[in-house]
Parts: structure tokens; sequence; C-alpha cells
């Protein structure tokens, strides 16, 4: 995995907090950036590889991470106890710094337009973020985001759908026990009644984070996944240039 080195970044929010993000720079400018949101572990080594990997492929990437007001800047190691700071995250915070961090890659990679692209925690405020009239985002990717966002004091997706702006990749394990299939299944109802551009896409017997914990494991399926988030960009890409 790998293309373009990510610089790391100290950003400041709108509030005035510093925080740790990574950019990569896709080989030539493109018009389509990706906003990576991690897992709960923050910033974590697989997440700027991430951004090196979607700037490769040729989209710009940046990678945030969500504890500068808990923890400081910093990358996240595998010491980092990340369970305390997600708990005290709020998801205006994750947004003002989501902002901050599309700021950077305008400026820094020309990108006027982007994707947001999570993974567990990241997933669900993926697709809370395609809500977001200020993030403006053209399309939203969630790897096996959370659907019931009560247990961290947030809505639940399938609850705004309505409020989805954009269209919706949706990426789940079949196996997931935490993000149990009917659960999906009435996402996806409740985006058709809704009427968003939407795919759902559900591995059978794969788990919770089988693409970025276990794609050793899961290596089919996590080519698939790969795949379909290019497919994805590239139908988004196309539209901006129209």
């Amino acid at each position: 995995m790998g293309g373009a080195g990510a610089e790391p970044l100290t950003l400041v929010s709108a509030d005035g907090t510093r925080f740790s993000a990574a950019l990569a720079p896709s080989p030539r400018p493109s018009p389509l950036g990706v906003l990576v949101l991690p897992d709960v572990r923050g910033l974590y080594g697989f997440y700027v590889e991430l951004t090196e990997r979607f700037a490769a492929a040729g989209y710009p990437a940046v990678a945030l991470d969500y504890f500068g007001r808990t923890a400081g800047p910093g990358r996240r190691g595998e010491g980092f106890d990340h369970q305390p700071h997600v708990a005290e995250t709020r998801l205006g915070w994750i947004q003002e710094d989501a902002a901050a961090s599309l700021e950077a890659l305008r400026e820094r990679a020309g990108s006027t337009a982007a994707v947001a692209v999570g993974s567990c925690f990241g997933g669900t405020h993926a697709f809370l973020a395609a809500t977001s009239a200020e993030l403006d985002l053209q399309g939203v990717v969630g790897f096996y985001g959370g659907l019931d966002g009560s247990r961290r004091g947030l809505p639940s997706p399938p609850d705004v759908v309505a409020c989805m702006r954009c269209p919706v990749l949706g990426l789940f394990g079949g196996a997931d026990a935490g993000i149990p299939v009917p659960a999906i299944e009435r996402f996806d109802e409740r985006l058709s009644a809704a009427g968003v551009d939407h795919e759902i896409v559900v591995y059978p017997g794969a788990p919770h984070s089988f693409f970025d914990r276990r794609q050793d494991q899961y290596a089919e399926e996590s080519r698939d996944a790969w795949r379909r988030v290019l497919g994805f960009l590239d139908r988004i890409a196309a539209g901006t240039e129209e």
C-alpha cells in the first residue's frame, strides 16, 4: 500500500484547536479529493497509508485525528489508549476538524470537491457528514459504520437519511455482530425511501474491520471493496468535470 508520501500536518480548527492530519498529494492535480475518517484509533498508521493509496490512484487525500482537544496533536500508535478520548468527542468538533482538513486539501492539492471515506467510528461520521451543508461533500463511503449512533451520543444514520445531500456507498461485513444484517437492510430501505443515490454491499462471512485490521484474512473482500470505492470516486469525479 502507498503512493506519494503523506505529509504530517498540524491544522487549526474553527475553535482554535490544533489537531494532527496527514495529506498525500496525487501525481496530477485532481478537483476531487478524499477526506479519510479513521476508526476509533484516530490518526493510526493504516489511515496515513490509506491517504497514500488514494493519492496513487489519482485522488489527493487527507486523514485527520479526532483527539486534538483531549490528547493534543500526534500520530496514534499501538500504545495509545483511545477509548477515553473517543468518549469525549463531539459531532460538531469532528465536523469542524473535517472542514479544516478539507481547506488544507484545497490549499495544498487544489481539490475543490471531496468524498469522505470512513471506517467504523469514522464510517458513522462519514454517513452523518452527508447531512452537512458546510462540508458540502460530493459523496460518502462508510466501511462498517455503526448504524446506532445512540451508543456514542450521535444521531443514528438511518434516522437522518432525509437530510443526506450526496450519494452514499456502504460496505459491511455479514458476520459483524455489532451491525446485524437486518439493521443494514433497514438502512438500505430508508435510503431508498428518501431517494438517496446509494449502494449497500454486504460481504457474507466478513467481520467488522475486515478492510483495515484483517485485510490478509479477507483479501478477496478487501480487493472488491477497494474496487467499489475507486469506482464510486471515478463516478463522482466524472460528475464534477461535467
